[in-house]
C-alpha cells in the first residue's frame, strides 16, 4: 500500500514525459571549443544540394519580398541559391512592384494582408512561370523554384519543361503523402520518380516524417515550422518545435537513412536565424545548409526594399504571417561577406560561420556536425549587463 502512490506518481510522470519533451532554440545552446583550432582560410563551406554544388551553404527563401529572378541570379553569383515562388506575385503579375509598394505603405499589418489577399486572387500564369525560369537561366543563375503540394504536379511538369534546376515542394507541414479530396493526390514517390529534376521537400520538424520523405525520394529536406520573423504560425496554430531540437532530430534520421541505404540526403534549417552565431548553431545541430528570409530582405537588391511578409500572409481566411520592416538596407555582398560595420552579428554571415568553424576545429560542414553542444540558457546574458543596458 505504501508503494502505490510512488508507483502511481511514477506512471503519471512517465505519461507526461512521453507526451511533453523539452526542446531547445538557438538562444538556449552554445558550441564548445575543442582541442584544435584551424586557419579560417582552410575552412571548406561547399555543400551539394540536389546535385548542385554550392560554394556557401546559404539559400534565400521563396518569399516575394526576398527572391525574384534578379535576386536568384545574384545569389547564384555569390555561391548560394535563391528559390522563386511559382505561386507568388511574380507568377501572377507582369510587374508586381506596385503591389509591393502598396504593401510597404499600408498603415498596418492587417491592411497589408488585405492588399496581398486581393492580389493573390489573380491566378498564377504559366507564361509568367516559364518567363521567370528563362530569365534566371539566361543570366547563368540556378533556377530553383518553389510550389505547394496542391499545385506540385502541374508546376513540376511546367518547370521541368522550362528548364528549372531544382523544385521545392513546400508547405506549412510536409509529409510523404499529401491527401486531398479536391484534387490529384500528391505522392512524393510518384513525383520524384517521374520528374527530370531533383525535388526538395519542406517543412518538417519530425525525424520520422523526414525519414519517410527521404525514402520517397526527397533530394533534400527543409526543417522549420513557424520560426521565421514574419511567420505567425506558432501563434495562430500553436504548432512548431524550436530549431535546434528539430534540426538534431532530423539530422539523426538523415544519418540513419544514409547508413541503411548509402544515400546521403542533405537537410536545410529554414528560418529563425538572424546572426552568424545562429547559423553556426544550425550547422552544428546537423544542417548541411540554411535558408534565410528576413536577413536577405534587408539586402538593397531584394525586391521588398526593406519589408518582408510571411508566406501565409495572403490567406483570405486564416493569415499566418505579418508584414515586418527589417531595418537598415545593406548590399547583399556586405550581408554575406562583409565587412561588418556593426558588432551585432547580422553582417558578414559567411565570414562568421567560417570563423566559428575555425575556432571549433571544423574544416568541413560534416566535421561541424560533430562539434560538442551544451544547453546554456544564460549564453546570451552571462556577463552582458552593460550591453543589455544599451550600446553606444
Amino acid at each position: 500500500m505504501i508503494q502505490q502512490p510512488t508507483t502511481l506518481a511514477g506512471a503519471i510522470g512517465d505519461a507526461v514525459d512521453a507526451r511533453l519533451r523539452r526542446a531547445y532554440g538557438f538562444e538556449e545552446v552554445a558550441l564548445v571549443p575543442g582541442e584544435v583550432t584551424i586557419d579560417p582560410a582552410e575552412v571548406e563551406l561547399a555543400v551539394e544540394i540536389g546535385g548542385r554544388r554550392l560554394e556557401i551553404p546559404f539559400m534565400a527563401a521563396a518569399m516575394d519580398a526576398v527572391s525574384d529572378p534578379e535576386f536568384a541570379v545574384r545569389m547564384t553569383q555569390a555561391g548560394g541559391l535563391a528559390f522563386v515562388n511559382l505561386e507568388g506575385l511574380y507568377a501572377r503579375f507582369d510587374d508586381p512592384s506596385q503591389i509591393i509598394a502598396r504593401v510597404a505603405s499600408a498603415a498596418s499589418g492587417e491592411e497589408a494582408a488585405k492588399v496581398l489577399a486581393e492580389a493573390y486572387e489573380a491566378p498564377p500564369r504559366d507564361d509568367l512561370i516559364r518567363g521567370l525560369i528563362t530569365r534566371i537561366k539566361g543570366r547563368g543563375g540556378i533556377a530553383a523554384v518553389s510550389t505547394t503540394p496542391a499545385s506540385a504536379w502541374h508546376h513540376a511538369e511546367l518547370a521541368a519543361d522550362a528548364g528549372a534546376d531544382l523544385l521545392l515542394v513546400q508547405s506549412q507541414v510536409s509529409s510523404a503523402r499529401h491527401i486531398s479530396t479536391s484534387g490529384r493526390v500528391l505522392s512524393l514517390a510518384d513525383l520524384t520518380g517521374g520528374l527530370r529534376m531533383p525535388v526538395l521537400v519542406g517543412n518538417t520538424v519530425s525525424g520520422a516524417a523526414a525519414y519517410q520523405l527521404m525514402h520517397q525520394g526527397a533530394a533534400a529536406v527543409l526543417i522549420g515550422v513557424g520560426p521565421g520573423a514574419a511567420c505567425t504560425t506558432r501563434e495562430v496554430l500553436g504548432i512548431g518545435v524550436p530549431q535546434v531540437s528539430a534540426t538534431l532530430e532530423v539530422a539523426a534520421a538523415r544519418d540513419q537513412f544514409a547508413q541503411e541505404t548509402g544515400r546521403y540526403v542533405p537537410i536545410v534549417t529554414d528560418g529563425g536565424m538572424k546572426t552568424g552565431g545562429d547559423i553556426a548553431k544550425a550547422i552544428a545541430s546537423g544542417a548541411d545548409a540554411v535558408m534565410l528570409g528576413s536577413p536577405f530582405a534587408a539586402a538593397l537588391e531584394a525586391p521588398g526594399h526593406g519589408i518582408n511578409w510571411g508566406m501565409a500572409a495572403p490567406s483570405p481566411t486564416l493569415p499566418r504571417g505579418t508584414r515586418i520592416r527589417v531595418g537598415e538596407l545593406l548590399p547583399l555582398e556586405q550581408i554575406l561577406f562583409g565587412p561588418a560595420a556593426t558588432s551585432h552579428g547580422t553582417q558578414n554571415l559567411v565570414g562568421a560561420l567560417r570563423q566559428s568553424m575555425a575556432a571549433l576545429g571544423a574544416r568541413t560542414i560534416a566535421e561541424m556536425h560533430e562539434v560538442e553542444m551544451v544547453i546554456a540558457p544564460a549564453i546570451a546574458t552571462e556577463g552582458k549587463s552593460w550591453q543589455l543596458a544599451g550600446r553606444e
